[in-house]
């Protein structure tokens, strides 16, 4: 069978889909490109040339970018072929939503959590996710903060919302928010898994 080649279009197209998810990532995590050139340990010049689909990264040159701005390599890449390119900017279908990393690990897994992004991108002003806690799972011992607000509502199970030492159960239908510069952390104190819709602004990828 013979193979049809990719067009010169479709791969421009790609390439500029490459860059802006880099650059409003990048954007997303608070780093100038310089940050992100001493980090990753790539120059200024051919992340810039990356963001303005000008440049064809290796697969081993995202993987050293993914793993500054902790999200798996399949961040950049599409399931299940492209999206429609009306829908792009708009919706996020079930079945392709990415998922979120904030450590050095691949995932989240060994704190008995996961994030997915419901958000179509990283460029507004508001981040909207899912986040599934198993039983005891949480973001972590340790408090921790960031800017804006954040807020959110629980769909299935309980889940235990530290405010600077000051404890709150929500349970199924409960909702919350608060000034995200106040200490935080989140845990599933119940026997069930646990799921929660949240959002925050400005965009920001630590929760």
């Amino acid at each position: 069978m013979k193979v049809k080649p990719v067009s010169k279009t479709v791969t421009d197209n790609r390439l500029l889909q490459l860059g802006d998810e880099l650059r409003s990532l990048r954007k997303a995590h608070g780093l100038t490109l310089q940050a992100l050139a001493d980090k990753s340990g790539k120059s200024v010049s051919f992340l810039s040339k990356i963001e303005r689909g000008l440049a064809r990264p290796s697969v081993t040159a995202l993987q050293d970018i993914c793993e500054v701005l902790q999200v798996p390599i399949g961040w950049f890449f599409e399931n299940d072929g492209p999206v429609p390119a009306r829908e792009r900017p708009y919706v996020v279908r079930a079945d392709r939503r990415r998922r979120l990393t904030y450590s050095g690990f691949a995932t989240t897994d060994y704190m008995g959590f996961e994030d997915h992004l419901l958000s179509a991108g990283l460029d507004g002003e508001l981040a909207l996710g899912l986040s599934r806690y198993e039983p005891g799972g949480s973001t972590g011992d340790d408090l921790y903060t960031h800017q804006g607000e954040e807020a959110g509502l629980v769909l299935e199970g309980e889940i235990e919302i530290n405010l600077d030492g000051e404890l709150f159960l929500l349970n199924s239908g409960d909702s919350f928010s608060f000034p995200a510069s106040i200490p935080h952390t989140y845990r599933n104190p119940g026997k069930t898994t646990a799921v929660l819709v949240w959002a925050n602004t400005p965009v920001t990828l630590r929760r």
